[in-house]
């Protein structure tokens, strides 16, 4: 089985030096992967295994709506960062953005509204409402995102993402001027796990074990044309593990089981899943010379999922193919 890539450490720096005004709460600390404005001072911290996430690509559309999002989940960390002095927002939503970009981040949404009012643009402020209001912090945490005194303008968003084999890693910032000497953002980063395909290595060995220790093995590796039952040339290998564990136990016969997710309908997903477990057995059977009798063909469509049809990810592990034991 590959080995899942362990989640990238991507720092982005700022030029100037970190100067402390104050003390961070307790626990806290900046992220490995961004660093904080300087001068910055950490007043919020929150860390979780995994959480689930929307992410704004689009402006408000009408009353608290936003029609545009990505859904997303992974490990979540919260940061929220106070910064006072005579700093503009700008300056602060300028260099976040030119650290992503530097980074390699690819920008999802960004948009800044430096002067007050309730603008429904990505980064205003009627925004951000709407935005917090699907993505909550605790009300009691003193985070002042979405408030301000009479002073108080202006306020940003930035969503940026960057994709290495195996880590999806999502950036999203969000500031407001709560007065003329005090801003404030809250830094959530996302780190996504991507499941391969080929989750399993095909070796004809683990295959056995796996079918006599839970009698079945799911396999990743055979291939297909988009929405057909169409065998790719990358699935050789995998075919070929299969006719040699059929050929070194001659005894063992075996259901080849089709999997779908559970995009597209009922009815034909079941039809794809059958067309696709006949078409390995076909190929089995007239390229590596296994006999007919022992391999029968079979599809569950999307009736026995192994995860979330919600997710990508989940979906990946549900587009499968199992070899049971008779």
């Amino acid at each position: 089985m590959k080995n899942l890539i362990s989640t990238i450490l991507v720092v982005l720096a700022f030029i100037c030096p970190i100067s402390i005004f104050g003390q961070d709460i307790v626990g806290s600390k900046d992220h490995s992967l961004i660093t904080r404005y300087p001068g910055s001072v950490i007043g919020y911290y929150e860390e979780q295994n995994y959480q689930k996430y929307n992410i704004a690509t689009g402006p408000e559309t009408g009353y608290k709506q936003i029609d545009k999002w990505i859904d997303a989940e992974g490990k979540f960390t919260r940061i929220y960062y106070i910064v006072k002095g005579e700093t503009t927002l700008t300056e602060v939503y300028r260099n976040y953005k030119t650290a992503l970009s530097k980074a390699g981040f690819k920008t999802l949404a960004e948009g800044s509204n430096p002067v007050s009012g309730v603008s429904k643009e990505i980064g205003g402020r009627g925004f951000l409402n709407t935005f917090y209001a699907k993505n909550p912090y605790p009300t009691n945490a003193g985070i002042k995102i979405n408030t301000g005194s009479s002073s108080s303008a202006g306020a940003c968003y930035i969503a940026a993402q960057i994709e290495k084999p195996g880590t999806n890693i999502f950036v999203v910032i969000g500031g407001s001027q709560y007065s003329s000497v005090e801003k404030v953002f809250i830094v959530d980063i996302i780190e996504q796990t991507i499941m391969e395909d080929d989750l399993i290595s095909v070796n004809a060995n683990q295959m056995f074990k796996s079918l006599k220790d839970n009698g079945k093995a799911t396999l990743y590796g055979i291939y297909f044309d988009f929405d057909k039952a169409t065998i790719k040339p990358e699935s050789k290998s995998t075919l070929e593990e299969i006719s040699k564990l059929l050929k070194e136990n001659p005894l063992l016969n075996l259901y080849v089981v089709g999997h779908t997710d559970m995009k597209g309908s009922y009815e034909y997903n079941i039809t794809l899943s059958k067309n696709r477990a006949i078409a390995i057995v076909n190929e089995l059977v007239n390229k590596y010379g296994i006999s007919n009798s022992r391999l029968s063909s079979g599809g569950v469509g999307p009736l026995a999922p192994v995860s979330s049809n919600e997710t990508e990810d989940g979906r990946k592990l549900n587009r499968r193919v199992e070899l049971v034991m008779k």
